[in-house]
């Protein structure tokens, strides 16, 4: 096989997981991030385990989600918070729970033929406990438990749910779904403490690439006043791929969409865990689709998909006939790339809080708990509902990552691996199924945490609720 030396321009999900899977194939790789740390774009806090929170994907990226979501959880079990997602229609919507049922058994018997094919694949606890239904009866049923310091059933987990919701303003019955969280300063930790330690890795944080041409068979990247030869590109830049496809002159379609999560922190509540929980709504509508997300010691990331909270009347943007990179306008520029106006801060935290206390009142005691999580998302093509991509190859020896979901980014991986065993520079025998067996809980969490701190979160979004 031919030695290869492979260059990574952003090290984000896609780049840092690039930079794993291809260094422990034994390639001499080198990331480069414009930021001091790694995995700091996008929030991502849900790992998609079937595409439950789209019902307006087919069922076909569903499906696909799923499989993506197993290969996620084995490559990145350290990342995983082990608890459910709750699904509640709110009286007003304009489906039923049973609608969804359909999709439901339709990923239970796809999850079933996965573990059937490969018993490793069993991530997600039994088939048969994929989902359940909760009818109201059961929630008034379960009102007046305790709720449990560690849940280990799904009951358990719906104890906090029955003593908190609003019957009167959701539909029944409630889906409770095996869709684990996903903890992005978890991920940013162990994906730093595993590259530090590669000795075929360099790692170049607050290293901006300012210059990419083609000599030959390889790429000269300029950064720092200096170039670089390499074999082998990778274009992981996150929202700004159209930039390096600008300087490569290859050709593009995508689109690039701010969005915000907002961090909540609900004092009553600090001892008190909570699963995930989805309130079902139309995209972009007043009643648009909210995501309670939990975090320890009663820290909430809220999603309210609505253009007053975490979408944006003018934050979807296209590219041009003359260039790649999709340009957001200068607001969001300024939050991305210097700080957020407090007020804003204060203004959509608190709609987002509003938002969820429409179906759980008691949260309206919630506080502004930092600043939000934020970042821009590109999405190839035209299709602003498109939740399933992975890479594309426009020219020989250079790949582009084009994830929409964190669960794809295992596919992404496997597909590079392919092209660079087309090239000679892998064995086709060659996989890696899980990158980190061998770190330390503690090193991970601190890190975690140190993080948060660094960026201005509180340390608790560095946690787990729950570890397997």
């Amino acid at each position: 096989m031919k030695k290869a030396k492979i260059a990574i321009v952003g090290g984000g999900v896609a780049g840092a997981t690039s930079a794993v899977y291809l260094a422990k194939l034994g390639l001499e790789v080198t990331l480069f991030e414009k930021e001091p740390s790694l995995v700091s774009g996008p929030p991502f806090c849900h790992l998609h385990a079937g595409g439950n929170l789209y019902r307006e994907i087919s069922n076909e990226q569903c499906i696909k989600l799923l499989k993506q979501s197993i290969d996620f959880l084995k490559f990145y079990p350290f990342v995983v918070d082990y608890r459910p997602t709750v699904i509640a229609l709110p009286t007003i919507d304009k489906q039923t729970p049973e609608q969804l049922l359909p999709r439901l058994e339709l990923l239970r018997k796809e999850y079933e033929r996965l573990i059937e094919k490969d018993s490793s694949n069993q991530v997600l606890g039994e088939p048969r406990d994929y989902f359940r239904l909760y009818s109201k009866e059961d929630l008034e049923r379960l009102k007046s438990k305790e709720i449990p310091t560690k849940p280990k059933n799904a009951d358990e987990w719906m104890v906090s749910v029955a003593q908190n919701l609003d019957f009167d303003n959701v539909q029944f019955p409630l889906i409770l779904v095996q869709e684990y969280g996903l903890n992005l300063f978890r991920l940013a930790s162990g994906a730093t403490l595993i590259l530090e330690n590669m000795k075929n890795v360099t790692l170049r944080r607050d290293t901006e690439v300012t210059n990419i041409q083609r000599e030959e068979e390889s790429w000269l990247v300029g950064y720092n006043n200096k170039q670089e030869s390499f074999d082998y590109l990778i274009n992981s830049a996150g929202f700004r791929t159209g930039k390096i496809d600008d300087m490569l002159g290859v050709p593009c379609k995508r689109m690039v969409e701010f969005k915000a999560a907002y961090v909540s922190h609900w004092k009553s509540k600090e001892q008190t865990l909570f699963p995930e929980i989805i309130f079902h709504g139309e995209r972009g509508t007043p009643q648009g689709m909210g995501q309670f997300t939990p975090y320890p010691n009663g820290y909430f990331q809220l999603h309210g998909m609505t253009n007053d909270i975490t979408l944006y009347d003018d934050g979807l943007v296209a590219n041009t006939p003359f260039s790649c990179q999709p340009k957001l306008k200068e607001n969001f520029m300024q939050k991305i790339e210097k700080s957020w106006n407090k007020d804003e801060v204060e203004e959509r935290t608190k709609l987002a809080i509003e938002h969820i206390g429409k179906f759980i009142p008691n949260f309206l005691e919630a506080t502004v708990g930092s600043k939000p999580l934020f970042g821009a998302q590109q999405i190839p093509g035209d299709d602003p509902t498109l939740r399933v991509a992975e890479v594309s190859f426009p020219t020989k020896g250079y790949a582009r990552c084009e994830i929409v979901k964190v669960s794809s980014v295992i596919d992404m991986v496997r597909a590079i691996g392919n092209d660079l065993t087309k090239l000679g520079y892998l064995d086709i025998e060659d996989e890696v199924s899980s990158a980190f067996n061998l770190l330390e809980e503690n090193k991970i969490d601190s890190l975690a945490q140190i993080l948060c701190e660094q960026r201005g979160y509180p340390r608790s979004l560095g946690c787990r609720n729950i570890v397997a």
